[in-house]
């Protein structure tokens, strides 16, 4: 029996398909990322809680440029708890804590605290705060105004800085949820750094 030859025209078709298809997972691979930030704060996946993108003109509490709830949203009817924790990461020479352990709060208000940080060693460095919220129900809800956790953070050797936090926990928080954590991993960005070196160079 003859074997039908493929043509150059079936060839192209097929180097085509195949080229559409590599273009695909490419564009899939770079969109992959923003997917994924955009379904943590839809959803309140891993703890991720809301950021600055609800800023509007106007100032808040302690002069921060807030986008605070209207007063007819505050739900006043009930109260939650929030609790603040905080962790330094090993490699990261500096001392946190919470000036405010925890605050009974209504749905709705814009609230301040700060976190006391002080950097224990002889050099200036550079830390990153990581936020998670739990339970992590709440964290679609919990809304951060104004952040540390937002910039890194430098500090000079042995300077100590209140660091403010302004946040919304939203009246839409489920009813059923009494008592938010807030809780902080800070981390160093010298020691990302360092890592990155390559060998032999000058750290």
């Amino acid at each position: 029996m003859e074997q039908v030859q493929p043509t150059p025209r079936s060839h192209g078709r097929l180097i085509g398909r195949l080229l559409l298809m590599v273009a695909g997972a490419f564009a899939f691979a770079f969109a992959l990322v923003p997917l994924y930030n955009v379904l943590c704060e839809a959803t309140g996946f891993n703890g991720k809680t809301a950021g600055p993108g609800a800023i509007r003109d106007g100032f808040g509490v302690g002069g921060l440029q807030t986008a605070a709830a209207p007063a007819s949203k505050v739900d006043t009817a009930r109260t939650v708890r929030v609790e603040f924790t905080g962790t330094v990461m090993p490699g990261l020479p500096w001392d946190m804590r919470p000036l405010t352990v925890s605050l009974d709060i209504h749905p709705g208000e814009l609230q301040q605290v700060s976190y006391l940080v002080r950097n224990t060693s002889d050099r200036t460095v550079t830390g990153q705060a990581v936020p998670s919220v739990t339970p992590g129900q709440a964290a679609q809800h919990f809304e951060k105004i104004e952040c540390f956790c937002f910039s890194q953070q430098t500090l000079a050797p042995g300077e100590a800085r209140e660091m403010p936090l302004a946040f919304i926990v939203k009246p839409e928080v489920g009813r059923d949820i009494s008592h938010i954590t807030l809780s902080y991993a800070f981390f160093s960005i010298d020691g990302q750094r360092q890592t990155l070196t390559r060998p032999g160079e000058a750290r």
